[in-house]
């Protein structure tokens, strides 16, 4: 009976090593796939601080020019904002 645990043991731990490494390399190509968008993000749903905000989540007004939200690669542009690239 201990054999079998053990051997559950191992294979549980085997999985939860594979999800994660899976996950970190998806995480990795997601964020290579992403741009900063400044200009489209309503009013407390920006990503990041701004120059007068503190934290994320903080912007006062729609379209603020100096709040962005993460969006993917070439989205920017079509949304009428800006992007880092595009400056």
């Amino acid at each position: 009976m201990k054999k079998t645990n053990v051997a559950l043991a191992t294979a549980v731990s085997g999985l939860l090593a594979l999800a994660g490494t899976a996950m970190t390399a998806s995480t990795a190509v997601a964020a290579e796939a992403k741009e900063k968008c400044y200009g489209v993000a309503k009013a407390g749903k920006n990503d990041c601080a701004t120059k007068t905000s503190s934290c994320a989540g903080t912007s006062k007004v729609d379209g603020q020019k100096d709040a962005f939200i993460m969006v993917p690669k070439g989205l920017c542009s079509r949304l009428a904002g800006s992007s880092p690239e595009a400056k």
